[in-house]
Parts: C-alpha cells; structure tokens; sequence
C-alpha cells in the first residue's frame, strides 16, 4: 500500500520509466530534491504537486491522501464508453458488498 506522498511520487516516477534526472528537470529543481521527497526527507512544494499531477495524469487529491482511491482519467472516452466503465464499476462494488 502507498500512503505517503513520497513513495507515490517513486511509485509513478517508475511507472512512467522517467529517472530522478528526468523529473527533476521537467520540475527544474535539483534531482537530490526529488530524492528528498522520494525518502520522505522534505515535501515538494505546492507548484511542484500541481506540476507533478499534470505529468504524472493523476490529482493533486492522489497525491495528497493517504487513502487508496484509484483516480482513472476517462475522458478519451465517448459517452456510451464512460456509462459502461462507469455500469462496470458500480457492478462490481455491488458484488463485493454481498
């Protein structure tokens, strides 16, 4: 489980396949900063959660929680595809309720 801003901010760094490198300089900050945050040293500042939600395509909310809610970005999708992942969800939050 990922409940802390740092081992998320690691988490997507890696899934995205960029670098400590990488991200620092798509932030312009130092990569030991972004290490700092990776090893819950220090916190990035609030520009840096904002930028980092539009690189990573996740909330700021994600970032900041420490709950496990998965944020999905939907809207490629047409109207008939959004209901369906929608229908889809709500089946099967029904199921596991039972």
């Amino acid at each position: 489980m990922i409940h802390n801003i740092g081992d998320k901010i690691r988490y997507l760094r890696d899934k995205s396949g960029y670098t400590q490198t990488y991200l620092a300089k798509r932030l312009g900050i130092s990569r030991s900063a972004v290490n700092s945050w990776e090893m819950s040293l220090s916190m990035p500042s609030v520009g840096n959660i904002v930028e980092m939600s539009n690189i990573f395509h996740v909330s700021t909310d994600y970032l900041l929680s420490n709950d496990e809610k998965i944020m999905l970005d939907i809207t490629p999708l047409s109207n008939d595809q959004r209901e369906i992942v929608i229908k889809l969800v709500s089946c099967l939050n029904d199921a596991n309720s039972e």
